[in-house]
């Protein structure tokens, strides 16, 4: 049980690091005169087709399992992958995006409040401390600036990022034992990469695009190089092993673990771009970590999670950690 749990949150980290390189890639196509929905449109869309044989390889025999699974496959496309970023990019059209990026990430409380008030796993004292000094390191490591009266549209748009984030963590963590994570990883980044088209399609989103070279740290190259970085790595190396991690830590813990890829964040963007990071944000780096380490010993202190309700081991069926047997962990 300890060793699918330390499996679980090596997934969680490696998901983390993945996903933190997304900006870093991202940057060098929105400077070349991608809109950054464009980006995530070829970002989700590239993933997608990449990941499809393997989806369906992965599959054989359990088309049944798929059919199953559509509503969380569907959902996971549109609110995980689609809504969530679509949401984050209208929110960031009206406020900072530090202050941005922090309402998405409220999506931790939720996920911890989802849990509570539909499988009676109510937070205990370590948990809501742990969540308390995360959110206060992440503060940090954004180092927010700047002053002045937040517009409510925008305020609006990142909580629905918010809400988006939540559910790539529940819907990761509740879908059918069965159903490989690369198949929903796959179709729910087709259905996402959909969604974002049609909303471009719509007026809603700008989908624009250049194909010309590029500047990625420091040197010119072809745009297919960050987008296949963009997609390859922080996209079906993150998404799978995110769901992957999910599905062993849990909902609740491995949205504690993915805080963690706002500091990778900082830190690439230091390795790569040169874009050095400030005291605080190393400080908000540790308060991040320390918020998760107590997230994980409030997991490891109770002896079972007999007290919890039984509709939890359905969500989180490969979970040693809220399995009746043990207590558990995440993104």
């Amino acid at each position: 049980m300890r060793r699918h749990s330390t499996a679980g949150l090596g997934l969680a980290l490696l998901s983390a690091v993945t996903f933190a390189t997304s900006g870093t890639f991202a940057r060098s196509l929105i400077d070349a005169g991608w809109t950054a929905e464009a980006a995530v449109a070829a970002r989700v869309g590239v993933a997608a087709l990449v990941l499809a044989p393997a989806a369906v390889w992965s599959l054989r025999g359990k088309w049944g399992t798929l059919r199953r699974n559509l509503g969380t496959v569907g959902l996971f496309g549109l609110l995980a992958v689609g809504a969530a970023q679509a949401f984050f990019f209208n929110a960031v059209q009206y406020l900072p995006i530090g202050v941005a990026l922090l309402l998405e990430y409220l999506g931790i409380i939720l996920v911890v409040g989802w849990m509570w008030a539909v499988h009676g796993q109510r937070p205990r004292r370590l948990t809501v401390a742990g969540a308390g000094v995360a959110v206060l390191g992440l503060v940090f490591v954004l180092d927010l600036t700047g002053g002045g009266d937040l517009d409510p549209v925008g305020v609006l748009w990142g909580l629905g990022a918010a809400v988006g984030l939540a559910a790539y963590f529940v819907l990761s963590a509740r879908g059918d034992d069965g159903l490989p994570s690369v198949a929903l990883a796959s179709a729910g980044m087709a259905v996402g990469a959909l969604a974002l088209a049609g909303l471009g399609a719509v007026g809603v989103l700008s989908l624009h695009a250049t194909f010309g070279t590029v500047e990625f740290a420091g040197h010119r190259m072809s745009w297919i190089v960050p987008l296949a970085g963009l997609s390859i790595v922080a996209a079906v190396v993150s998404y799978v092993a995110g769901i992957g991690a999910a599905r062993i830590l849990g909902a609740r813990l491995s949205s504690f673990v993915g805080l963690t890829e706002v500091m990778f964040a900082v830190l690439i963007a230091w390795l790569v771009l040169g874009e050095l990071p400030t005291g605080v944000q190393f400080v908000g780096g540790a308060l991040i970590v320390t918020g998760v380490v107590l997230v994980r010993i409030d997991e490891f202190r109770t002896p079972a999670a007999a007290d919890e309700a039984p509709a939890a081991a359905e969500d989180e069926v490969s979970s040693p950690a809220l399995s009746p047997a043990g207590a558990r962990a995440r993104r």
